[in-house]
């Protein structure tokens, strides 16, 4: 579990770093609010001391957004993020997760009553009190609505285009 890029970044090639080949790495923080504005964080390597060992492959998950020119079992633009609430919010190193791409879920595998818990003691993410940092974050949609304002939505504030 990794709560910013940077983070990541300086424990991913830490060779004492706890995973294995079975690992689900997850970076959150990085949705449209929690970065903000969503630049493509979720590219996430595969730990050094894994590539070592010939893992070429595992499941990653994030809460942001990557360019198209990765490779492998990524999960992006999970809403909702991170740092409004959504699920990543809850998930704590450890906890075990089961990936359906099929089906098109994913499911913390822990306790209802612990999940409560970590829901009552979970914190809003800092956000900007002015400037237009503010604006977006307070406005911003989340990835699954397509990160638009809100204030745009509303009818006569942006004309319908022409029809030809």
């Amino acid at each position: 579990m990794f709560d910013s890029p940077a983070e990541m970044a300086r424990l991913v090639e830490d060779s004492h770093l706890d995973v294995t080949a079975d690992t689900v790495l997850v970076l959150r923080n990085a949705g449209p609010v929690g970065a903000p504005g969503m630049p493509e964080w979720g590219a996430l390597p595969i730990p050094k001391k894994l590539l070592a060992q010939g893992v070429r492959d595992m499941v990653r998950l994030c809460d942001g957004r990557m360019s198209g020119t990765h490779y492998g079992t990524c999960v992006l633009h999970i809403a909702p993020e991170a740092a409004v609430g959504g699920p990543l919010a809850l998930l704590k190193t450890g906890d075990m997760v089961a990936l359906d791409a099929e089906a098109g879920r994913i499911d913390m595998l822990v306790d209802e009553a612990e999940l409560a818990r970590r829901r009552a003691a979970w914190k809003p993410a800092p956000t900007y009190a002015r400037s237009y940092a503010a604006l977006y974050q307070h406005h911003v949609s989340q990835a699954d609505k397509g990160c638009d304002f809100d204030f745009l939505s509303a009818p006569g504030i942006v004309p319908e285009p022409p029809i030809f």
